[in-house]
């Protein structure tokens, strides 16, 4: 797959191209390159003189990504976001204009049934986005006790019923262990009420807490948010979208009290009704904008 063949719609892009206001020549970083669309955008505005750099933990979308290069400037990198600062040392870019972190899941992601990210898929319960990296999540339900799962399903996933699903995987492993995405979404469905007027899925707070415990996504991102401002010059602006509560909070702290930054947005900006209606994964995304001072 290239990322002209990339399913994934990227979110929010036009408050994205605005937040972070590319101009032509100018040096921007994708830390989410995903299926690809900032990145693509970005690089339009650049235009060739510019300079697009995109990151990734999954290698798919790195390779996925060389196929486009030769008619767009950008530089991909197999590595974490966390990890810019050396990145850019590698590449002589003493510093950029804009950084964008997207921290949602790409669409190409959930459609791979060797990964784990759909609640459907019949393959085994990965959820990593570096699968050369890290233990599997079928691992963790392997091993963990069930305290130590219902800490971990509540933590990561705000989840108040998350004492019956750690018991009901507990259970159910000593038969048969939960090794497939497909198995835990509809044992999860089958521990958790469900009002006719709920939205998501019931596994999908189960399901986000396992993908950050196996991915270290808070820690990358409290990381991040340390490390990132020195990478910009003066007037350059970092973005973020985030998807819950547990990543938006830290984002909206750092913006507020880092003396390096000042925030543009005093409230995250949030998805049109368009747009939630032609994409519903996008419903949940908030973007905050703030400028390196």
């Amino acid at each position: 797959m290239t990322i002209s063949d990339s399913i994934h719609v990227p979110v929010m892009l036009a408050e994205v191209l605005e937040g972070l206001s590319p101009q032509l020549g100018g040096i921007f970083v994708d830390g989410t390159l995903g299926g690809g669309g900032h990145t693509r955008a970005l690089a339009e505005r650049v235009g060739p003189s510019g300079r697009i750099i995109s990151l990734d933990r999954d290698p798919a979308a790195i390779e996925a990504a060389n196929a486009y290069l030769p008619r767009v400037p950008v530089t991909p990198v197999h590595a974490n976001f966390c990890d810019l600062p050396e990145v850019l040392a590698e590449l002589g870019v003493e510093a950029v204009d804009g950084i964008l972190l997207d921290l949602g899941l790409s669409s190409d992601q959930l459609a791979d049934i060797e990964r784990g990210f759909s609640f459907s898929s019949t393959g085994p319960l990965d959820l990593r986005f570096n699968p050369m990296q890290g233990k599997p999540a079928w691992r963790l339900l392997e091993r963990l006790s069930a305290e130590h799962l219902a800490d971990l399903i509540y933590q990561y996933g705000e989840e108040r019923y998350s004492r019956r699903i750690a018991r009901a995987i507990v259970q159910r492993r000593q038969d048969h262990p939960v090794e497939t995405s497909a198995d835990l979404a509809d044992l999860v469905r089958r521990s958790v009420p469900r009002s006719r007027h709920d939205r998501i899925d019931p596994a999908t707070r189960t399901f986000q807490a396992l993908r950050i415990a196996v991915n270290d996504e808070l820690k990358s991102l409290e990381i991040a948010l340390r490390r990132l401002p020195d990478c910009l010059r003066t007037g350059g602006r970092l973005a973020v979208i985030s998807f819950h509560s547990l990543e938006d909070r830290p984002v909206k702290v750092a913006f507020r009290d880092d003396p390096r930054l000042t925030s543009l947005t005093r409230k995250p900006v949030t998805p049109s009704d368009a747009e939630t209606a032609e994409n519903p994964r996008s419903r949940s995304a908030k973007l905050r904008v703030a400028i390196r001072n």
